[in-house]
């Protein structure tokens, strides 16, 4: 099972997200996932401290955007209380080299729509090369929005990707971008193949939290409402789809079976 996070402790300070990002993954593993970690390597997140190394297989591929190759770099690391191995999508361009206060989605929001289309990508990429099937892709933060998009309409004839069934997880506001995306993010989007008749969540309208959650309620095969505090019309709008949804009305780390079971439901429908 494939978790893709926004942010996670311990490599950087707990938040409501940074601590979902975490709980969601262990829980699953604690069921007996194989479960697996991508996050963005932040300028912030202390390389040394934590033992990440490059995956020099993994890495040098290029990601056009905008018409410009940027380099994919991966590097890894384990994390130490659960042994979880976890991936970091790197770049120069997108993720400084030198730590910051704040993280390049704050310090750099100019730049977010480029960064989210690269992460997105990047993982895709790089999960592709680890010849490894993930039964179930785990999204959590606006920064991995794109994700069931890209993979049900630009990927989805990989055999990697196939079988995959996505859930996305719907987060409080805590860690939003101050500014919606570019508008030349919904360009790029079309340019990567993902046409107009998907992306109406987000055409002609600010690509905000808001629509860029949509988009990914458009495109999961099921949702998990992550924190208390959600946003009402982001819940209705999952159940009005007429997909799964694992309500918040339990505390995951107390509950972890109901987690187990939502997971369980997505892949045995039958049951």
């Amino acid at each position: 099972m494939l978790f893709i996070s926004q942010e996670a402790t311990p490599y950087l300070p707990e938040s409501p997200l940074a601590d979902l990002s975490t709980l969601l993954p262990r829980k699953a593993q604690e069921a007996g996932y194989e479960v697996r970690l991508f996050l963005p390597k932040y300028g912030n997140i202390n390389e040394r401290r934590n033992q990440l190394h490059e995956v020099i297989r993994l890495s040098g591929m290029n990601i056009v955007i905008d018409d410009t190759d940027h380099p994919l770099v991966i590097k890894v690391a384990t994390m130490q209380s659960t042994r979880m191995q976890v991936y970091f999508i790197d770049n120069d361009d997108y993720f400084e080299r030198h730590p910051s206060p704040e993280l390049e989605t704050v310090s750099h929001a100019d730049e977010n729509g480029e960064r989210t289309v690269f992460f997105v990508r990047g993982v895709a990429e790089t999960v592709k090369k680890l010849r490894w099937d993930p039964v179930v892709i785990n999204c959590t933060g606006w920064l991995t929005a794109m994700t069931p998009a890209y993979l049900k309409r630009v990927y989805n004839d990989d055999p990697v990707f196939r079988k995959t069934k996505i859930v996305y997880t719907l987060t409080n506001q805590s860690n939003v971008p101050a500014e919606p995306l570019d508008p030349q993010t919904y360009k790029q989007l079309k340019t990567d193949g993902i046409t107009d008749r998907y992306l109406a969540s987000v055409k002609n309208k600010p690509i905000d939290f808001d629509s860029l959650n949509r988009l990914a309620i458009d495109h999961a095969d099921a949702i998990i409402v992550g924190h208390a505090d959600v946003s009402p019309e982001l819940i209705e709008y999952a159940m009005a789809s007429g997909k799964p949804v694992l309500p918040f009305e339990c505390d995951f780390e107390q509950n972890g079976k109901a987690l187990a079971d939502f997971y369980d439901q997505i892949l045995n429908p039958a049951k």
